[in-house]
């Protein structure tokens, strides 16, 4: 074998292999060269056109919220309080005691101070609210999403209905439109706005929460702080998210029109910072928000003062026997005070009260919202079976003879 043909080989073979070697490193870049220098977007994010809703971010609900958003106030309260303490070290009001231990008791006034949330129905300030917002206000300051603060006067409150009317001292300012709540349908759109935990006050915007009405006509009483009945009758339920703070906002339909205020929420919450949304809200249907609205412009209050002369427990099995009763629902009325207005209406011992205005009457609360709700003055038809027969009565309400007496 030729040592020289051999070794002139592989110095051959090294070049080619060197030769090689830079062809494949050159074409891995020359891809990236060219892609670079070629390359033109055929449009930028801004440029994009499709068809269908995409083709803007414009819709029905951030159109309601534009439109909605100037007229929602976040609403700061101040409330006088007042508490009594009891000196476990008095005794039998002895002034030999209290002389050393002081008086049996005494009363203390402290402020409360709290949040909520409104919107303006009228050019000219007026606000609707929450009674449990601001009825028993000592001072109330207003906040525009422009950030300016007006000091609000209240002009009347329901505690029953729990409606607050206020009014501010400004002009031509945006106000919501009113809708008609009997038109409300479950499954459509509703959209909450409010001052959830007082974040109005960060930004003066308020915060925006959507959903659906999950149901109409959902009526309930709740006791106020005073142990009082709040009556939310024919209440709009909603899983818009409604937290501490959204009470006393509208809640609006997609047309950007009012159908409720938001008042009432189911929470599991244990905590001091408020209670939050589970999805499960109610709003207080507009119509009765209206009806409300026009006795508060009026006279300021709805007088509630009025009693009934009747005793009532539910119909049980044992009391169905004693009265001899077939039927084993409905409200019996045991005792009717003489000269009353259970009395003047015909109301008899053993009667069962099956339906008021023609609503049906099955347990201790469907009497409730509908007795309590009446004011002085109202007619109510009371459908009561006595015996065999059925039989209305018009139980008219009026004021008790004496102070304090209220059946």
């Amino acid at each position: 074998m030729d040592l020289s043909a051999t070794t002139l080989y592989h110095s051959r073979t090294c070049e080619m292999s060197r030769f090689f070697r830079l062809a494949v490193l050159l074409s891995l870049f020359t891809p990236l060269v060219a892609c670079t220098k070629e390359y033109k977007p055929v449009y930028t994010v801004s440029e994009r056109r499709d068809d269908g809703i995409s083709t803007s971010r414009s819709n029905a609900i951030t159109t309601a919220v534009d439109k909605c958003s100037p007229a929602i106030v976040g609403i700061n309260v101040t409330e006088i309080r007042e508490q009594v303490y009891r000196n476990p070290y008095s005794f039998f009001d002895d002034p030999f005691f209290e002389r050393y231990f002081g008086r049996r008791s005494y009363r203390q006034q402290y402020e409360v101070k709290g949040v909520g949330s409104g919107f303006i129905i009228s050019e000219d300030g007026y606000i609707l609210t929450n009674d449990h917002v601001a009825g028993n206000a000592s001072k109330v300051v207003v906040t525009m999403t422009d950030g300016s603060k007006h000091n609000a006067k209240v002009i009347g409150h329901d505690m029953v209905t729990d409606v607050a009317l206020l009014k501010i001292e400004a002009k031509g300012l945006p106000f919501l439109k009113l809708a008609n709540s009997e038109h409300v349908r479950v499954g459509e759109w509703a959209i909450a706005f409010g001052n959830p935990f007082g974040l109005f006050d960060i930004n003066a915007k308020p915060t925006v929460t959507v959903g659906v009405i999950s149901n109409v006509g959902v009526s309930f009483t709740q006791p106020d702080e005073t142990g009082e009945s709040r009556v939310y009758r024919d209440m709009l339920q909603t899983d818009a998210a409604i937290s501490s703070g959204n009470s006393g906002g509208p809640l609006v339909n997609a047309d950007g029109e009012v159908i409720g205020m938001n008042t009432v929420i189911y929470s599991t919450s244990q905590n001091n910072r408020g209670a939050g949304s589970i999805g499960i809200g109610f709003a207080i249907p507009v119509n009765r928000v209206r009806s409300i609205v026009d006795k508060l412009k009026q006279r300021g209050e709805i007088d509630r003062g009025f009693w009934t002369g009747i005793k009532i427990v539910p119909l049980d099995e044992e009391s169905a026997q004693y009265y001899g009763i077939t039927r084993d629902d409905g409200i019996l009325v045991t005792r009717v005070s003489g000269d009353s207005p259970a009395d003047n209406a015909g109301f008899e011992p053993g009667d069962v009260i099956v339906a008021i205005d023609g609503e049906k009457v099955l347990r201790m609360d469907d009497l409730n919202v509908a007795i309590l709700d009446g004011e002085v003055g109202q007619v109510l038809t009371v459908t009561v079976e006595r015996g065999s027969a059925t039989k209305d009565l018009k139980l008219t309400l009026r004021k008790p003879p004496k102070q304090g007496v209220r059946n």
